[in-house]
Protein backbone atom coordinates (compact mmCIF):
# COMPACT_ATOMS: atom_id res chain seq x y z
CA UNK A 1 0.00 0.00 0.00
CA UNK A 2 1.30 3.44 -0.88
CA UNK A 3 1.98 5.97 1.81
CA UNK A 4 3.26 9.51 1.78
CA UNK A 5 5.93 10.58 4.22
CA UNK A 6 6.50 14.20 5.11
CA UNK A 7 9.64 13.65 7.16
CA UNK A 8 13.08 15.11 6.71
CA UNK A 9 14.00 16.80 3.45
CA UNK A 10 11.01 15.27 1.65
CA UNK A 11 8.65 18.13 2.43
CA UNK A 12 5.04 18.07 1.33
CA UNK A 13 4.41 20.61 -1.42
CA UNK A 14 1.92 22.57 0.71
CA UNK A 15 4.63 23.25 3.31
CA UNK A 16 6.66 25.22 0.76
CA UNK A 17 5.69 28.87 0.76
CA UNK A 18 5.65 29.75 -2.94
CA UNK A 19 4.65 33.30 -2.04
CA UNK A 20 8.16 33.87 -0.69
CA UNK A 21 9.47 33.46 -4.24
CA UNK A 22 7.15 36.17 -5.54
CA UNK A 23 7.74 38.66 -2.73
CA UNK A 24 9.30 41.18 -5.14
CA UNK A 25 6.85 40.65 -7.99
CA UNK A 26 4.91 43.81 -7.24
CA UNK A 27 8.00 45.90 -8.05
CA UNK A 28 8.82 43.78 -11.10
CA UNK A 29 5.22 44.12 -12.29
CA UNK A 30 5.64 47.89 -12.11
CA UNK A 31 8.90 47.64 -14.11
CA UNK A 32 7.11 45.65 -16.81
CA UNK A 33 4.16 48.04 -16.97
CA UNK A 34 6.38 51.11 -17.26
CA UNK A 35 9.36 49.87 -19.28
CA UNK A 36 8.30 46.61 -20.92
CA UNK A 37 9.09 42.91 -20.73
CA UNK A 38 12.82 42.99 -21.50
CA UNK A 39 13.64 45.54 -18.76
CA UNK A 40 11.59 43.29 -16.45
CA UNK A 41 13.89 40.38 -17.34
CA UNK A 42 17.02 42.48 -16.90
CA UNK A 43 15.95 43.27 -13.33
CA UNK A 44 14.61 39.76 -12.70
CA UNK A 45 17.58 37.52 -13.45
CA UNK A 46 20.07 38.91 -10.91
CA UNK A 47 17.39 38.36 -8.26
CA UNK A 48 16.75 34.84 -9.58
CA UNK A 49 20.46 34.04 -9.58
CA UNK A 50 20.66 34.94 -5.89
CA UNK A 51 17.51 32.92 -5.13
CA UNK A 52 18.71 29.81 -6.95
CA UNK A 53 22.13 30.05 -5.29
CA UNK A 54 20.63 30.24 -1.78
CA UNK A 55 17.64 27.86 -2.04
CA UNK A 56 19.32 24.45 -2.11
CA UNK A 57 16.17 22.33 -1.79
CA UNK A 58 14.34 24.04 -4.65
CA UNK A 59 17.53 24.03 -6.76
CA UNK A 60 18.01 20.28 -6.31
CA UNK A 61 14.36 19.57 -7.08
CA UNK A 62 14.46 21.64 -10.27
CA UNK A 63 17.74 20.09 -11.40
CA UNK A 64 16.47 16.57 -10.72
CA UNK A 65 13.28 17.15 -12.68
CA UNK A 66 15.09 18.76 -15.63
CA UNK A 67 17.48 15.81 -15.78
CA UNK A 68 14.54 13.38 -15.92
CA UNK A 69 12.89 15.30 -18.73
CA UNK A 70 16.13 15.51 -20.71
CA UNK A 71 16.64 19.27 -20.40
CA UNK A 72 19.84 21.11 -19.35
CA UNK A 73 19.92 20.80 -15.55
CA UNK A 74 22.98 22.72 -14.44
CA UNK A 75 22.80 26.13 -12.74
CA UNK A 76 21.83 27.86 -16.00
CA UNK A 77 19.07 25.34 -16.70
CA UNK A 78 17.68 25.73 -13.18
CA UNK A 79 17.86 29.52 -13.55
CA UNK A 80 15.83 29.31 -16.77
CA UNK A 81 13.30 27.04 -15.01
CA UNK A 82 12.77 29.59 -12.24
CA UNK A 83 12.72 32.31 -14.89
CA UNK A 84 9.81 30.57 -16.62
CA UNK A 85 8.01 30.44 -13.25
CA UNK A 86 8.55 34.17 -12.76
CA UNK A 87 7.28 34.86 -16.29
CA UNK A 88 4.14 32.83 -15.51
CA UNK A 89 3.59 34.82 -12.31
CA UNK A 90 4.00 38.05 -14.26
CA UNK A 91 1.46 36.82 -16.81
CA UNK A 92 -1.02 36.09 -14.00
CA UNK A 93 -0.62 39.67 -12.81
CA UNK A 94 -0.96 41.03 -16.34
CA UNK A 95 -4.10 38.92 -16.89
CA UNK A 96 -5.85 40.20 -13.79
CA UNK A 97 -4.47 43.70 -14.34
CA UNK A 98 -6.19 43.76 -17.73
CA UNK A 99 -2.89 44.05 -19.58
CA UNK A 100 -2.55 40.60 -21.17
CA UNK A 101 -3.49 40.13 -24.81
CA UNK A 102 -5.77 37.07 -24.70
CA UNK A 103 -5.60 36.84 -28.50
CA UNK A 104 -2.17 35.27 -27.94
CA UNK A 105 -3.88 32.17 -26.52
CA UNK A 106 -4.59 29.27 -28.90
CA UNK A 107 -7.12 26.70 -27.67
CA UNK A 108 -7.13 23.07 -28.85
CA UNK A 109 -9.80 20.43 -28.30
CA UNK A 110 -12.46 22.69 -26.82
CA UNK A 111 -15.25 21.82 -29.29
CA UNK A 112 -16.79 19.06 -27.08
CA UNK A 113 -16.80 21.37 -24.08
CA UNK A 114 -18.47 24.19 -26.03
CA UNK A 115 -21.16 21.71 -27.07
CA UNK A 116 -21.63 20.67 -23.44
CA UNK A 117 -22.07 24.32 -22.46
CA UNK A 118 -24.87 24.64 -25.04
CA UNK A 119 -26.50 21.51 -23.61
CA UNK A 120 -26.18 22.72 -20.02
CA UNK A 121 -23.93 19.80 -19.03
CA UNK A 122 -21.03 20.02 -16.62
CA UNK A 123 -17.72 18.16 -16.38
CA UNK A 124 -14.65 17.64 -14.25
CA UNK A 125 -11.41 19.17 -15.56
CA UNK A 126 -8.04 17.90 -14.36
CA UNK A 127 -5.48 20.68 -14.47
CA UNK A 128 -1.80 20.60 -13.57
CA UNK A 129 0.98 22.94 -12.48
CA UNK A 130 2.05 23.18 -16.10
CA UNK A 131 1.88 26.66 -17.58
CA UNK A 132 -0.80 29.10 -16.50
CA UNK A 133 -4.27 28.01 -15.40
CA UNK A 134 -5.39 31.62 -14.92
CA UNK A 135 -5.62 31.91 -18.71
CA UNK A 136 -8.48 29.42 -18.69
CA UNK A 137 -10.22 31.30 -15.89
CA UNK A 138 -9.84 34.62 -17.70
CA UNK A 139 -11.04 33.17 -21.01
CA UNK A 140 -14.06 31.64 -19.24
CA UNK A 141 -15.28 35.15 -18.46
CA UNK A 142 -15.46 35.77 -22.21
CA UNK A 143 -17.32 32.54 -23.03
CA UNK A 144 -21.09 32.91 -22.58
CA UNK A 145 -22.56 30.21 -20.38
CA UNK A 146 -19.22 28.88 -19.12
CA UNK A 147 -19.02 28.74 -15.34
CA UNK A 148 -16.08 27.15 -13.56
CA UNK A 149 -15.11 26.40 -9.96
CA UNK A 150 -11.41 25.84 -9.25
CA UNK A 151 -10.61 23.69 -6.21
CA UNK A 152 -7.42 25.00 -4.61
CA UNK A 153 -5.21 24.77 -1.57
CA UNK A 154 -3.97 28.36 -1.39
CA UNK A 155 -2.99 28.82 2.26
CA UNK A 156 0.69 28.57 1.28
CA UNK A 157 0.26 31.47 -1.20
CA UNK A 158 -2.18 33.82 0.48
CA UNK A 159 -0.04 36.93 -0.04
CA UNK A 160 0.20 36.38 -3.79
CA UNK A 161 -3.52 35.63 -4.16
CA UNK A 162 -4.32 38.77 -2.18
CA UNK A 163 -2.15 40.70 -4.65
CA UNK A 164 -4.13 39.29 -7.58
CA UNK A 165 -7.34 40.18 -5.77
CA UNK A 166 -6.26 43.80 -5.61
CA UNK A 167 -5.62 43.81 -9.36
CA UNK A 168 -9.05 42.33 -10.08
CA UNK A 169 -11.49 41.03 -7.42
CA UNK A 170 -12.84 38.59 -10.01
CA UNK A 171 -9.61 36.58 -9.65
CA UNK A 172 -11.00 35.23 -6.36
CA UNK A 173 -14.62 34.63 -7.38
CA UNK A 174 -14.44 31.06 -8.66
CA UNK A 175 -11.87 29.65 -6.24
CA UNK A 176 -12.97 27.11 -3.63
CA UNK A 177 -10.59 26.32 -0.78
CA UNK A 178 -10.40 22.54 -0.27
CA UNK A 179 -8.14 20.70 2.15
CA UNK A 180 -9.86 17.33 1.88
CA UNK A 181 -12.97 16.00 0.18
CA UNK A 182 -15.94 15.56 2.54
CA UNK A 183 -19.50 14.31 1.86
CA UNK A 184 -20.74 17.89 2.24
CA UNK A 185 -18.22 19.15 -0.32
CA UNK A 186 -19.16 16.33 -2.69
CA UNK A 187 -22.81 17.41 -2.47
CA UNK A 188 -21.90 21.03 -3.28
CA UNK A 189 -19.85 19.98 -6.29
CA UNK A 190 -22.57 17.59 -7.49
CA UNK A 191 -25.08 20.44 -7.46
CA UNK A 192 -22.71 22.62 -9.49
CA UNK A 193 -22.12 19.89 -12.06
CA UNK A 194 -25.88 19.34 -12.36
CA UNK A 195 -26.25 23.08 -13.06
CA UNK A 196 -23.85 22.69 -15.99
CA UNK A 197 -20.74 24.07 -14.30
CA UNK A 198 -17.16 22.84 -14.75
CA UNK A 199 -15.16 21.86 -11.69
CA UNK A 200 -11.36 22.13 -11.97
CA UNK A 201 -9.01 20.15 -9.74
CA UNK A 202 -5.25 19.54 -9.88
CA UNK A 203 -4.21 16.04 -10.89
CA UNK A 204 -0.52 16.42 -10.01
CA UNK A 205 -0.55 17.28 -6.31
CA UNK A 206 -0.69 14.80 -3.40
CA UNK A 207 -3.70 15.74 -1.22
CA UNK A 208 -3.19 17.85 1.89
CA UNK A 209 -4.30 15.18 4.37
CA UNK A 210 -2.81 12.99 7.08
CA UNK A 211 -3.50 9.83 5.07
CA UNK A 212 -3.59 10.92 1.41
CA UNK A 213 -4.95 8.42 -1.07
CA UNK A 214 -2.61 8.01 -4.02
CA UNK A 215 -1.62 5.68 -6.83
CA UNK A 216 2.00 5.09 -7.72
CA UNK A 217 2.32 5.06 -11.50
CA UNK A 218 5.11 5.33 -14.10
CA UNK A 219 6.25 8.90 -14.66
CA UNK A 220 9.38 10.06 -16.45
CA UNK A 221 11.31 6.83 -16.04
CA UNK A 222 10.34 6.17 -12.43
CA UNK A 223 7.20 5.85 -10.34
CA UNK A 224 5.53 8.75 -8.57
CA UNK A 225 2.50 9.30 -6.36
CA UNK A 226 -0.56 10.81 -8.05
CA UNK A 227 -3.85 11.56 -6.29
CA UNK A 228 -6.82 9.27 -6.92
CA UNK A 229 -9.36 11.74 -5.51
CA UNK A 230 -10.24 13.31 -8.89
CA UNK A 231 -11.22 9.92 -10.35
CA UNK A 232 -13.26 8.95 -7.30
CA UNK A 233 -14.95 12.34 -7.53
CA UNK A 234 -15.70 11.88 -11.24
CA UNK A 235 -17.26 8.47 -10.59
CA UNK A 236 -19.45 9.90 -7.80
CA UNK A 237 -20.48 12.92 -9.86
CA UNK A 238 -21.19 10.75 -12.92
CA UNK A 239 -19.84 13.36 -15.31
CA UNK A 240 -17.30 13.46 -18.16
CA UNK A 241 -13.67 14.02 -17.20
CA UNK A 242 -11.22 16.07 -19.26
CA UNK A 243 -7.56 16.99 -18.83
CA UNK A 244 -6.44 20.59 -19.28
CA UNK A 245 -2.85 21.49 -20.10
CA UNK A 246 -1.38 24.96 -20.59
CA UNK A 247 2.04 25.70 -22.06
CA UNK A 248 3.87 28.89 -22.99
CA UNK A 249 5.31 29.04 -26.49
CA UNK A 250 7.45 32.15 -26.82
CA UNK A 251 5.20 35.07 -25.91
CA UNK A 252 2.03 33.08 -26.61
CA UNK A 253 0.18 30.27 -24.85
CA UNK A 254 -1.56 27.08 -25.89
CA UNK A 255 -4.43 25.45 -24.02
CA UNK A 256 -5.12 21.77 -24.67
CA UNK A 257 -8.32 20.00 -23.62
CA UNK A 258 -8.24 16.20 -23.80
CA UNK A 259 -11.09 13.84 -22.93
CA UNK A 260 -10.06 11.16 -20.44
CA UNK A 261 -13.44 9.50 -19.87
CA UNK A 262 -17.05 10.16 -20.83
CA UNK A 263 -17.93 8.51 -17.55
CA UNK A 264 -15.69 7.02 -14.86
CA UNK A 265 -16.61 3.54 -13.66
CA UNK A 266 -14.95 1.96 -10.63
CA UNK A 267 -16.09 -1.68 -10.26
CA UNK A 268 -15.75 -2.83 -6.65
CA UNK A 269 -13.74 -5.93 -7.56
CA UNK A 270 -11.15 -4.05 -9.63
CA UNK A 271 -11.37 -0.59 -8.07
CA UNK A 272 -7.67 -0.29 -7.24
CA UNK A 273 -6.56 -1.33 -10.70
CA UNK A 274 -9.09 1.02 -12.33
CA UNK A 275 -7.86 3.98 -10.26
CA UNK A 276 -4.23 3.18 -11.05
CA UNK A 277 -5.08 2.96 -14.76
CA UNK A 278 -6.74 6.39 -14.71
CA UNK A 279 -3.88 7.99 -12.77
CA UNK A 280 -1.40 6.35 -15.14
CA UNK A 281 -3.16 7.70 -18.24
CA UNK A 282 -3.18 11.20 -16.79
CA UNK A 283 0.50 10.94 -15.78
CA UNK A 284 1.39 9.86 -19.32
CA UNK A 285 -0.36 12.88 -20.83
CA UNK A 286 1.27 15.22 -18.31
CA UNK A 287 4.65 13.75 -19.17
CA UNK A 288 3.97 14.29 -22.88
CA UNK A 289 3.15 17.97 -22.44
CA UNK A 290 5.96 18.54 -19.93
CA UNK A 291 8.47 17.09 -22.38
CA UNK A 292 7.11 19.44 -25.06
CA UNK A 293 7.64 22.43 -22.74
CA UNK A 294 10.04 21.23 -20.01
CA UNK A 295 10.49 24.62 -18.33
CA UNK A 296 6.74 25.04 -17.87
CA UNK A 297 6.10 22.40 -15.16
CA UNK A 298 6.41 24.26 -11.87
CA UNK A 299 7.12 21.71 -9.13
CA UNK A 300 10.00 22.96 -7.01
CA UNK A 301 10.05 20.02 -4.63
CA UNK A 302 11.02 16.39 -5.15
CA UNK A 303 7.98 14.95 -6.92
CA UNK A 304 9.49 11.45 -6.74
CA UNK A 305 10.42 11.72 -3.06
CA UNK A 306 8.05 8.93 -1.99
CA UNK A 307 9.06 6.41 -4.64
CA UNK A 308 10.17 3.16 -3.06
CA UNK A 309 9.71 -0.54 -3.59
CA UNK A 310 5.92 -0.44 -3.77
CA UNK A 311 4.14 -1.73 -6.83
CA UNK A 312 3.37 0.99 -9.40
CA UNK A 313 -0.37 0.37 -9.06
CA UNK A 314 -0.46 0.40 -5.27
CA UNK A 315 -3.34 2.33 -3.73
CA UNK A 316 -3.37 3.75 -0.22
Amino acid sequence: MASVSKAGDARHWAAINEASFVGGMRLLFWVCRVFGRWPFRVVLYPVLAWYVATQARARRASSGYLARVGAPHGFTGVLRHFGAFAEAILDKMLIWGGLFDLSKVTVHGDAPLLEMIKQGRGALLLCSHLGNLDLCRALSMRTPGLRITVLVHTRHAEAFNAMLGKLDPRSQLNLMQVTEMTPAMAMVLSERIERGEFVVIAGDRVPVASQPRVARVPFMGDTAAFPIGPYVMASVLGCPMYALFSTRQGDAYELHFERLRERVSLPRATRGAALAELAGEYAARLEHHARCAPLEWFNFYDFWQHTGSERPDAIH
